[in-house]
């Protein structure tokens, strides 16, 4: 009876002991992956963007005759319509106003101007495609200008959840109609405050200046001759 029971309890430590072993060991490839699964991701993201850009370089040698220009955030643009009479471009805090086309890199329109309609933005301070915020600070007045963007510079892995997929390369017309400074800008304004010093200023009377009395001029009395008594003139 000892026997057997010391035979229960020897099979029971075992199977313990081989389910904590088990356990440890499962454990150890999860803490393993997390890192070589960030480096395979980071890779993937490069061949990504390699390949979306040799696509879009393809696209430029194949048309000679458009002079394209390439920015350092990673994606290129030429002018359809170029100001040569506006200086200025719109900064941030500027109101702009301007008509959008949204095309794959096939050229097959996504959303055409109709479909979106008239476009405000609110320079800098509002959320739209990462490209179009840095692209638009390019432009000047009534110019249009087609961008070439990748995926990373247009609505990345996502999409934009309805017609635009994931990891998809756009081009994008932009009219600039107008550009105007925020009006909330003006009216806050500083006014430069008064110190001690100004206000004290302010309130202390100026001394009278007494003015230099004018000398009258002196009025001479008219000569009255006596008329003497005679009868002959």
């Amino acid at each position: 009876m000892n026997y057997l029971k010391l035979s229960i309890y020897s099979l029971l430590f075992a199977i313990v002991l081989a389910g904590c072993k088990h356990h440890e060991e499962a454990r150890r490839p999860i803490s393993r992956a997390s890192g070589s699964f960030m480096k395979k991701s980071a890779d993937r993201n490069k061949k990504l963007v390699a390949s979306e850009e040799d696509v879009i370089k393809k696209i430029i040698k194949n048309n000679p005759k458009v002079k394209y220009f390439a920015t350092k955030k990673g994606y290129w643009f030429c002018y359809d319509e170029k100001s040569t009479t506006e200086t200025t471009a719109p900064r941030k805090g500027d109101i702009a106003y301007f008509n959008l086309e949204i095309k794959d890199i096939t050229g097959k329109i996504i959303y055409s101007e109709a479909d979106l309609g008239p476009q405000t933005y609110y320079v800098d301070k509002q959320d739209i495609m990462m490209g179009l915020r840095d692209g638009i600070k390019y432009m000047k007045k009534n110019e249009t200008v087609t961008f070439l963007f990748p995926s990373h510079m247009a609505y990345g892995y996502h999409g934009d959840n309805k017609k635009i997929g994931p990891n998809q390369s756009l081009i994008c017309t932009v009219t600039l109609r107008n550009f105007v400074p925020d009006p909330a800008q003006k009216s806050t304004t500083p006014v430069p405050a008064v110190t001690g010093q100004t206000a004290a200023a302010a309130q202390t009377p100026k001394p009278a200046i007494a003015k230099p009395a004018i000398a009258k001029p002196a009025v001479s009395k008219p000569v009255t001759h006596t008329k003497k008594d005679t009868i002959n003139p």
